[in-house]
């Protein structure tokens, strides 16, 4: 098998494994496949359900 035919099983395998849980991101999958640029993550705020978050100090003030 070259090296072109193994790459494209292991991509097949690995998109196989990624995609067959219960919590499908259809949405995800049609963005890979299609080739469209992956939106990079929401950065969440690590305080947000905090209750003692309004206690911290932060430093920009």
């Amino acid at each position: 098998m070259g090296r072109g035919r193994a790459k494209a099983k292991q991509t097949k395998v690995a998109r196989r494994l990624k995609y067959s849980g219960p919590d499908t991101d259809l949405e995800r999958l049609e963005a890979e496949l299609s080739g469209k640029p992956e939106e990079p993550p929401v950065e969440e705020d690590p305080y947000e359900d905090d209750p003692y978050a309004k206690y911290i100090e932060s430093d920009e003030e």
